[in-house]
């Protein structure tokens, strides 16, 4: 057993997020953990289940079900690891990747919003990810419906490069109708999960995704979101990270707009009306 086989056995075993054991691992080391688990370092009583799941984990049968699907399983230290998502008070214990791993090092720009969007919102995230991908930026999101879709769409269309952190196994299109839309991210850009392969998208895995989004991203930008939105989580991690947090202005009475003025009325969040806007406070704020 290396550093490497007992991370991955601990991964396939611990859902993502974990701030305990991310902290046990990060504080000593995978093997470490995964020597103390078996040897009665941990409660034996309180930890069965996870105890009872690493000695059955094999890491050749986890490491060749994800190449099965042509993905790769990254850690820290790994070539294409993204550095930034230490930052994290609790960063992947593993992540599993598919596409160009390359551009998960890239500067990148988180936009996201609601699944509902207005034309409008639908215009300016496809616009902001274009812009950025002038620039030479990764768009990176979340790819679900609505914003997040027109902001990795812009980014293709501008025939950039575009980052999607899903919240299901990386053989899981979720949602089922961005199948298509996943496969031309892989293309040039990657989809980027903290679960494995099998695992569906359930609720709580979307609100331990907006992290690594913040996380993978130099700053975060919200184009619509309700006033009660998992895209305003997103914002807010990207805050404690002391990342450049954006947002654009709506209608003042667009029920879709009611988070980004939240964040602004706020001051969690600058606002922005153009793509030379958010350049310029990303560039101050770095």
């Amino acid at each position: 057993m290396n550093e490497r086989e007992a991370r991955v056995i601990l991964f396939s075993a611990i859902e993502g997020g974990h701030s305990f054991w991310a902290k046990e691992i990060y504080g000593s080391s995978a093997l470490n953990v995964y020597n103390r688990l078996l040897h009665n370092g941990y409660d034996s009583i309180k930890y069965a289940e996870l105890i009872s799941e690493i000695k059955l984990a094999s890491f050749d049968a986890i490491s060749s079900a994800v190449a099965a699907l042509d993905a790769h399983i990254l850690i820290p230290g790994d070539e294409f690891w993204p550095h930034a998502i230490e930052d994290l008070v609790s960063p992947p214990i593993a992540l599993i990747a598919k596409g160009n791993l390359e551009v998960l090092n890239v500067d990148s720009l988180a936009i996201v919003g609601t699944r509902n969007p207005t034309n409008y919102g639908a215009r300016i995230a496809g616009d902001f990810a274009a812009g950025f991908v002038d620039r030479q930026w990764v768009i990176t999101s979340g790819g679900a419906y609505g914003i997040d879709s027109f902001a990795h769409k812009g980014a293709l269309i501008a025939e950039g490069s575009t980052i999607a952190v899903i919240a299901s196994g990386i053989d899981i299109n979720y949602p089922a109708g961005n199948t298509r839309l996943f496969a031309e991210i892989c293309e040039t850009g990657v989809l980027v999960t903290e679960v494995m392969p099998g695992c569906k998208a359930l609720p709580h895995r979307f609100l331990t995704r907006n992290r690594l989004i913040a996380a993978i991203s130099k700053a975060t930008l919200v184009v619509e979101a309700a006033f009660r939105s998992g895209s305003l989580r997103t914002a807010r991690d990207a805050a404690e990270l002391m990342r450049p947090v954006m947002a654009i202005p709506g209608p003042i009475n667009s029920p879709t707009s009611e988070g980004c003025h939240r964040l602004i009325g706020e001051r969690a969040a600058e606002l922005v009306t153009s793509v030379a806007d958010a350049v310029e406070f990303i560039g101050i704020n770095q």
